[in-house]
């Protein structure tokens, strides 16, 4: 019964330490999916600590009781399927040009195969309670520990040990497709999670088959890997918080900027109210001199032009507040190509967009969004010669840790460095035509989506502009 209590004991450090994780995470999809995980970590030692209990529980009961907790391995690997299938489904990006066995087990992960799995985890736990699984106990003196019960297998034992089998091989795929994540957190705790899996879990519960040594390395096991896994997994969040400080805190900034000038602006409409008010008054007087008639009339223009830059500087800050929501970027820019599809077909101009990643998920309003590459579209095609014969915008993009750069490339006539920066001023235009609105249009959208756009190269052939935005929906799940 000692032994019993001690691995019992020794099986409640996974569950405590799974619900500390969900406690702690509770907005993370992961941490309760893992958290499961460990239940069934528990549940699976329970399930060896009970055939210790000889001394206060019948055969029956411990029977009855061991085929009852076989649940927690049996199903074990339908909850690391469904880990790996929310990792997969709608998270990490990954390289589009994915060939070979990666492919093929790339496609393993969808609804079907997870329901598939489930009903076979159930039907061998079925077979479980049956005399083809388990037809019952024998008393076994183990020369390492003491006396036990050890199960007596059925034919049909060896689906089981199949079953466990595939566990491996399942994770061993798993690691495969690992290496295609472009994203190096979650890379590393995938790859983490499957190697200590197989080390410290599977291979210590094959040694549960024989009667010497399993409830002993399978209880070690379970130590050593309840504490691998959760220092891997707080080590992945935090990864990601420290992002979402860096970005929260960048919007703090750029909130407190924008509540600025937007205080300013009241002031300096005020103020120009007053002086316009004023300058009546003194429209009145008869006494003026020509000279001070022409003085008053230049003050009243220059007026009547701050107040309109005023209200115009008030409508382009002013704007509603956007619903944001998880959009696949290549499904936004394709939607933006396709809208200007007349616009560059009118032209000549031939727009190619390369994207070597799937799933690229960013938390954005899709309209502000789209329009940002419409107006890129636009400025890029006026701003080509029509005496040019490369006429191609290209756009194309790149992950760099928790950020996704646009390279966005045109072959127009290009712009000045000197004129970099306040190209995305607003009510500045270098062309012929126009208010000047497209580009500081597309800074302030960008901004708002916690990015950046800048110019990162122009010359007479062209001009880059590079733009960033947070490879987001990554928080959520974590």
């Amino acid at each position: 019964m000692i032994t019993g209590l001690l691995i019992c004991t020794i099986g409640l450090i996974p569950l405590v330490l799974g619900l500390s994780i969900r406690a702690i995470y509770k907005e993370s999809k992961l941490s309760s999916v893992l958290s499961i995980y460990m239940v069934l970590i528990t549940i699976w030692q329970f399930d060896v600590g009970i055939l210790y209990f000889g001394d206060v529980l019948s055969e029956d009961v411990i029977l009855f009781l061991f085929k009852l907790l076989r649940a927690g391995p049996t199903f074990s690997i339908i909850v690391m399927f469904y880990i790996t299938y929310i990792f997969l489904k709608d998270r990490p990006a990954m390289l589009k040009t994915i060939s070979g066995p990666t492919k093929v087990f790339l496609k393993i992960f969808n609804k079907k195969v997870l329901v598939f799995i489930s009903v076979w985890s159930g039907i061998i736990y079925i077979i479980n309670w049956t005399d083809l699984g388990i037809k019952g106990l024998s008393l076994h003196r183990s020369t390492l520990t003491f006396s036990h019960y050890f199960p007596e297998y059925g034919p049909l034992a060896w689906l089981y040990i199949v079953h466990m089998s595939s566990f491996i091989v399942f994770l061993l795929i798993v690691s495969v497709v690992a290496q295609k994540i472009v994203n190096q957190s979650f890379k590393t705790f995938l790859k983490s999670f499957c190697l200590h899996s197989i080390i410290w879990l599977i291979v210590p519960g094959y040694l549960n088959f024989s009667s010497e040594t399993g409830a002993i390395s399978s209880s070690i096991g379970v130590v050593i890997f309840s504490a691998a896994i959760v220092h891997e997994f707080i080590k992945l969040n935090t990864s990601m918080k420290e992002n979402y400080y860096q970005l929260m805190e960048r919007q703090k900034k750029l909130d407190y900027t924008g509540n600025l000038a937007g205080s300013l602006i009241h002031e300096v409409k005020n103020t120009n109210e007053i002086i316009r008010g004023f300058s009546k008054s003194l429209n009145k007087s008869e006494t003026m001199t020509e000279q001070e008639q022409g003085s008053l009339e230049m003050i009243q223009k220059s007026s009547a032009h701050l107040g309109d830059l005023v209200n115009n500087y008030k409508v382009y800050m002013k704007s509603a507040e956007q619903m944001m929501k998880k959009e696949d970027l290549e499904s936004i820019i394709g939607h933006a190509i396709d809208f200007s599809s007349s616009m560059r077909e009118e032209h000549d101009v031939e727009i190619e967009f390369v994207n070597l990643y799937k799933q690229l998920t960013v938390y954005v309003n899709r309209t502000n969004l789209e329009q940002v590459f419409i107006n890129l579209i636009k400025n890029s095609i006026e701003a080509m010669p029509e005496e040019r014969e490369n006429r191609k915008i290209t756009i194309s993009t790149e992950l760099d840790n928790e950020m996704i750069l646009i390279h966005f490339k045109d072959t127009g006539e290009g712009i000045s460095p000197e004129n970099w920066e306040s190209v995305f001023d607003p009510f500045i235009s270098f062309g012929e035509s126009g208010m000047g609105m497209g580009l500081p249009f597309v800074k302030k959208t960008i901004i708002e989506h916690l990015g950046d756009i800048r110019v990162a190269g122009s010359s007479s052939r062209g001009t880059h502009f590079q733009i960033e935005l947070p490879l987001n929906g990554a928080l959520n799940m974590t």
